[in-house]
């Protein structure tokens, strides 16, 4: 696939999204009188992105910004964890604050990777499948659909690995349930602007991906093309 400006922007989005939510995570907020962590701020919007890419350029291209993604915050885990053991200069003294603010535990770190792979992966698997079915049309059931599948699995799984044991079930129920409609609820209000970015992108780029063919594998690394609208 040539890869274009605007794909590159809608990545770089994407991979943006995705490393501060995970950065600003720590800082728990009360959001319409629930608690919920600061990510869900800007998290949400990796799924709006994925669906843009999803949408316009196919699962394919989708599957190597998801590992893209993956890699990045992995980078950006590692410079964290080196920057928090480096030896601090003598006159600093924000040891604690930076321990306590960027530090990360081996559970969240797991339950955050696994939750991102799964619940991309589901949200573009279910999308590009939707658009088959609905023949491309409809833009707001693929979206919603597949961020209710997608991040069902990310909240789900991140919170029983990260919290099972620490906090009681019926908390670890509500805290699921809770973060999960918020983020279905950010996905309907964004739906316009989903629309706007999608109509956009179709036009300028030349191209409506469909994954007729396309192998649903998310280790599959080889070049594919999805058929376009036109048939290219």
């Amino acid at each position: 696939m040539k890869v274009s400006f605007w794909f590159v922007v809608i990545a770089g989005v994407f991979v943006t999204c995705l490393i501060t939510a995970n950065i600003i995570a720590v800082k728990l907020i009360l959001l319409l009188g629930f608690l919920v962590p600061a990510g869900i701020i800007v998290f949400p919007l990796s799924y709006l992105f994925g669906d843009v890419m999803t949408e316009v350029y196919g699962y394919s291209a989708a599957r190597r910004v998801i590992w893209l993604g993956f890699a990045c915050n992995l980078l950006a885990v590692i410079a964290i964890y080196i920057g928090g053991i480096a030896p601090a200069a003598p006159f600093w003294t924000q040891q604690a604050a930076y321990n306590a603010i960027l530090g990360f535990t081996p559970r969240l770190l797991l339950g955050s990777f696994v939750a991102y792979l799964v619940g991309e992966f589901t949200n573009s698997f279910v999308l590009a499948r939707l658009k088959i079915a609905t023949r491309g049309r409809w833009l707001w059931t693929r979206t919603i659909g597949s961020t209710l599948i997608g991040e069902g699995f990310d909240t789900l799984i991140f919170i029983t690995i990260a919290f099972w044991g620490i906090i009681p079930p019926g908390a670890m129920v509500q805290a699921i349930l809770t973060q999960w409609i918020f983020k279905v609820l950010y996905e309907v209000v964004a739906t316009p602007f989903t629309y706007l970015v999608v109509g956009f992108l179709k036009k300028r780029e030349g191209l409506d991906a469909y994954d007729y063919r396309t192998n649903f594998s998310p280790i599959l690394f080889r070049s594919e093309r999805a058929k376009s609208e036109s048939g290219a």
